[in-house]
């Protein structure tokens, strides 16, 4: 039922992780099948990717297009696009699988947490979910489970380098409504490597910064070259 797809770069560290809980949910027949598109990965992400049986499919770097590159080839009624670093908690494939059934009309996000302890983490995530409740603007961390046929007709995602999941997103509200969008109890828990490395503080106000000039008409390949 479920193809899933993940942008992959270099991946190695948790892609391992993010594979293991999806074996079961194949096994019982929810998903399909599981796709690796990577964007030139010079460590071991390919051969950890074929050990899980994945299909692998490159493209050139760049979330956006690699994201848009797996939905065209993907064979399932339904999509869930996740990050090669994000791990969904045991039971999301209940969950999903009862959403699918209550609203196929409308797509859903996962709870968002970080694989760290401490306070930071704890309000970087509350603010991420409060964002996402409010405005509807959900990070690409948090996963995204939707219809092959709404996905389509919402457009898909656009090749780009940054925002690809900001653009979808509020594309799919504006043309079907802010309700379209659920979320879902089950966490996606990921990476808080980049908070650990910058400081939370400074790695919040980048992302709001990259977010407010995007809605001020930046273009992505401009914040790309500037969120590095």
């Amino acid at each position: 039922m479920i193809s899933v797809v993940i942008p992959t770069l270099n991946a190695e560290t948790r892609l391992g992780d993010c594979l293991d809980v999806l074996v079961a949910p194949a096994l019982g027949g929810l998903v399909k099948e599981v796709i690796v598109v990577d964007g030139g990965s010079s460590d071991a992400t390919l051969a950890l990717a074929d050990s899980f049986g994945t299909r692998i499919l490159t493209a050139p770097p760049g979330r956006g297009g690699q994201l848009k590159a797996g939905a065209e080839a993907a064979r399932g009624e339904w999509l869930l696009f996740l990050h090669g670093d994000t791990v969904l908690e045991e039971g999301w494939a209940a969950e999903t699988a009862q959403f699918i059934k209550d609203h196929p009309d409308k797509a859903a996000v996962f709870t968002l947490q970080f694989d760290a302890k401490g306070f930071a983490p704890q309000l970087v995530s509350g603010g991420a979910m409060l964002r996402t409740r409010l405005l509807k603007t959900p990070y690409g961390d948090q996963g995204l489970i939707i219809s092959k046929a709404l996905y389509e007709d919402a457009g898909g995602y656009a090749a780009l380098p940054l925002m690809e999941d900001v653009e979808f997103i509020r594309r799919l509200t504006k043309r079907k409504g802010a309700r379209v969008l659920h979320v879902l109890k089950s966490q996606a828990v990921t990476s808080a490597d980049r908070y650990e490395r910058d400081g939370y503080a400074r790695r919040v106000m980048k992302n709001l910064t990259t977010l407010t000039r995007y809605f001020l008409g930046a273009s992505p390949e401009e914040l790309a070259r500037a969120y590095k």
